[in-house]
């Protein structure tokens, strides 16, 4: 039985959401960002439980086929980024409809009607989200961080970064607040 989970986003939501299941001693056969695959059957009730037991720790059981789809979609961007590999050239629609088998137009009316907010918005948050990381790390300077998230220069980035946050990165590492919001709250 295939589970579509929303808000898993990284290696520890996976972790998570794992040892929920081997509390509720519920087999899995396969678990990747997003989704849970059980070795049998769900009652009702196993599922009501489970379902609790995740929407406490911040996930939840996603039952209709376009917030999965959408679910999907963000997962995909997000992991995307995390690979902190995108080159000038990526193309967003290119990327999505290849990896969801789907037109981008539909794809992105779907995302747009159930989001509030474009695909490429949500992309650019995302994005706006890592720079802010990589920032606070500061293992890496501005250039090097652009190259990895395939800005095509550092003013790109630094505008983008400006027009998001209303800071300038510079300004941003010397805040005394440095506000950064959880990815699957983007």
């Amino acid at each position: 039985m295939k589970i579509s989970i929303k808000n898993m986003v990284c290696n520890r939501c996976v972790s998570a959401v794992e040892s929920i299941f081997d509390e509720l001693k519920i087999d899995i056969t396969q678990i990747s960002l997003g989704e849970v695959e059980t070795k049998n059957q769900i009652s009702n009730e196993q599922l009501q439980t489970l379902n609790s037991k995740l929407k406490s720790i911040g996930f939840e059981i996603l039952e209709d086929s376009s917030k999965k789809q959408i679910e999907k979609i963000k997962n995909l961007i997000i992991q995307k980024i995390a690979e902190e590999d995108l080159s000038e050239d990526f193309v967003l629609t290119e990327f999505l409809s290849s990896e969801i088998h789907r037109d981008y137009s539909s794809i992105s009316k779907l995302f747009s009607q159930n989001e509030n907010v474009t695909l490429e918005q949500y992309f650019i948050l995302q994005k706006i989200e890592k720079v802010k990381e990589l920032l606070l790390y500061k293992e890496f300077n501005l250039t090097e961080i652009s190259q990895k998230l395939g800005y095509k220069s550092v003013q790109h980035l630094s505008s983008q970064f400006k027009k998001i946050t209303g800071f300038s990165p510079t300004q941003f590492l010397n805040s005394k607040e440095k506000k950064r919001i959880a990815l699957d709250k983007v």
